[in-house]
């Protein structure tokens, strides 16, 4: 073989290396152990988002429940974190959830079936019964509170992912920027999550940033529905 074409070949061989030697970085090692994790995110998503895609796409399954009723922010989940990268369905199968503890958790996350996938694929590693599990998510939406403008917003408003923040900041003591982040699906808010630790205080995680909205402006439409 040709000098060049071994070269070549020495070359790939180290960049396959240092890849995969970067995925095994990424990948904690513990991962999917449950409860073996650092912080949780709380991801509040805003409703009237949802329900504008789902109506664009046909999709009133699983919305039905959520998009008749006016909700602002709900919860989406509580996601258990590694300081980089997280753990996702640690128990295959999942123990089965009740269905009774399913639908005490409607008046946070108003969709059957996103409390029962949430079980599945995040409560599973919070290392906690599903008890547990959803009482933590209810501590932890208690733990942040909504800026009053937002509660009933009854026009579209505009609005930079920066200022959205700064309002959640504003109203929540001891909530930093390295706290907190904003996501969106094209031009519309998605989500704002939160980072908490184990006992539910705000702390920083600054890996979350990295999957934050870019967008200069997001519209949040109007809360609607009841």
């Amino acid at each position: 073989m040709h000098p060049s074409g071994i070269l070549s070949r020495l070359l790939i061989s180290l960049a396959l290396v240092v890849t995969l030697a970067g995925m095994a970085e990424a990948q904690d090692r513990r991962q999917n152990a449950p409860g073996e994790f650092d912080f949780y995110v709380l991801a509040l998503s805003w409703s009237p988002s949802f329900c504008e895609a789902a109506a664009e796409r046909g999709n009133r399954g699983r919305s039905q429940t959520q998009c008749s009723r006016p909700y602002s922010f709900v919860v989406h989940g509580l996601w258990p974190q590694y300081e980089r990268g997280f753990p996702e369905y640690c128990q295959r199968p999942s123990p089965r959830l009740d269905r009774n503890i399913m639908t005490s958790m409607l008046d946070l996350m108003p969709a059957p079936g996103l409390i029962f996938n949430e079980w599945d694929k995040h409560g599973t590693c919070s290392g906690l019964g599903a008890r547990g599990y959803f009482e933590n998510i209810r501590k932890a939406r208690a733990a942040v509170k909504i800026p009053e403008e937002f509660l009933q917003l009854a026009e579209e408003k505009t609005i930079a992912p920066g200022d959205l923040e700064a309002a959640f900041i504003r109203v929540n003591a001891g909530l930093s920027p390295s706290a907190i982040s904003v996501t969106c699906t094209s031009r519309r808010l998605s989500e704002v999550r939160i980072c908490l630790s184990k006992d539910m205080q705000f702390r920083a995680c600054e890996e979350n940033d990295r999957r934050a909205c870019r967008r200069d402006e997001v519209v949040m439409p109007p809360v609607r529905g009841g």
